[in-house]
């Protein structure tokens, strides 16, 4: 059997943060399913503005919520109306002070999620799978991705028996922690059943930082002085070959003899 491993969660702490930065110790359940449902309503009242994920950031009394869209005018609305409906509804969600910020996605065909989407919804509008998961795989080629992988699974073409389709271009190294893949998920709810599509894309290597290590003081001013001279009339060292030490041996005990 094959060992599925999520990217994003095998690199947190290696190259990812964590989408929920927060710490609670007795009432951890109840924080961690407002978030769930957080997210849930945000992608419910925003279906079409490219949301491709929501952070959390919990304070003292505040939350801050962070949203990162395709397209930050249909989030924001026609005077910041739209935005600001949406704080004070999760204001009456959590009951405490929330703050929206908003992060635009500016290529969004190298969000994994957005390109997964994209083609579910192809897919509901009864697009041929095939053209559109190959349409996707080269437009995100186009913009600089180093690879990109898209499989999809399900009763495609509304077939009795259900089969997967992949679909890949470049490399997709799945198995290296530096690599940095983004990774999606999108479902596609079709007359037939449900489809689901998958999809990696590989944006090169992060390569570690060069450690600066510190050096201390005591050694930086043992470094900085000067060597003592020789004192005058003290033993004085000069460096000789293994040659002409075995020569000075050689004479020194044909004299004893």
């Amino acid at each position: 059997m094959g060992q599925k491993v999520h990217p994003h969660g095998l690199r947190l702490g290696i190259l990812y943060d964590w989408d929920s930065k927060w710490f609670a110790d007795r009432d951890y359940t109840q924080k961690l399913h407002e978030d769930l449902r957080i997210r849930r309503f945000i992608l419910e009242q925003l279906p079409d503005a490219g949301i491709s994920r929501v952070e959390i950031d919990r304070n003292a009394n505040l939350v801050t919520v962070t949203i990162h869209t395709a397209k930050p005018g249909i989030v924001i609305g026609r005077g910041g109306g739209r935005v600001e409906e949406l704080r004070t509804a999760l204001e009456q969600m959590t009951g405490g002070r929330v703050r929206v910020n908003i992060n635009e996605i500016r290529v969004p065909e190298l969000d994994a999620y957005l390109v997964a989407r994209s083609v579910a919804d192809q897919i509901e509008r009864r697009v041929a799978f095939r053209r559109a998961i190959k349409q996707a795989v080269q437009r995100t080629m186009q913009r600089g991705a180093k690879g990109v992988r898209i499989t999809i699974a399900g009763r495609l073409g509304g077939a009795e028996m259900s089969r997967r389709e992949t679909e890949a271009a470049g490399r997709v190294p799945r198995n290296t922690l530096r690599a940095d893949i983004d990774y999606g998920f999108a479902e596609a709810l079709t007359t037939y059943g449900i489809i689901g599509v998958k999809v990696w894309i590989y944006k090169g290597d992060v390569l570690p930082a060069e450690r600066e290590y510190e050096v201390p003081e005591e050694e930086e001013a043992a470094a900085a002085e000067p060597t003592p001279a020789a004192q005058p009339g003290g033993p004085v060292h000069v460096a000789i070959s293994v040659e002409e030490q075995e020569a000075v041996a050689r004479q020194s005990g044909g004299g004893e003899e």
